[in-house]
Parts: C-alpha cells; sequence; structure tokens
C-alpha cells in the first residue's frame, strides 16, 4: 500500500521510499524528510481540491506532500 492510499486519520509505517530513477532527488528528500523504514506516519488531512497536497505527520513534524510524491512512499497495513 502507498501513502497517497492511506485513509486520512489512520497512521501506518513506513517500509520504504521507492526511487523512481536512479538517485531521485524526490525520494532521497523524503528519506531525509524521516520517512525511513520502520517510522510511524500518520494521514491528517487532503487538500479541497483533488485531495491535493496531502498532510502527513511523521513524528512530532507535519509536512505537505503531493499525492505524486505520497505515492513513492511504501507503507506497512494501517495500525
Amino acid at each position: 500500500m502507498r501513502l497517497s492510499e492511506l485513509v486520512q486519520g489512520l497512521s501506518a509505517v513506513v517500509q520504504e521510499v521507492e526511487d523512481l530513477t536512479e538517485k531521485d532527488p524526490i525520494s532521497r528528500r523524503l528519506r531525509d524528510f524521516g520517512f525511513v523504514s520502520g517510522e510511524p506516519v500518520r494521514l491528517v488531512g487532503r487538500g479541497p481540491i483533488g485531495a491535493d497536497p496531502l498532510l502527513v505527520q511523521v513524528g512530532y513534524t507535519r509536512f505537505a506532500l503531493r499525492r505524486n510524491e505520497a505515492a513513492r512512499i511504501i507503507i506497512g497495513e494501517p495500525a
């Protein structure tokens, strides 16, 4: 399952961040932000138009991610 598919309000655990290309700069930045294997994440909210952007919480930090960025993050089943 991908983070972009998570139901609002639910939590899950990051399994990995998928690289779409070799040395994918967006995936690398997501890992730098804390989206690493074993880290709990929660989908806090969705934007009003097309559900974009997504408001995602990792630890105590919240990020606004585009759905295509969140789709790079593979998660375990929601907790």
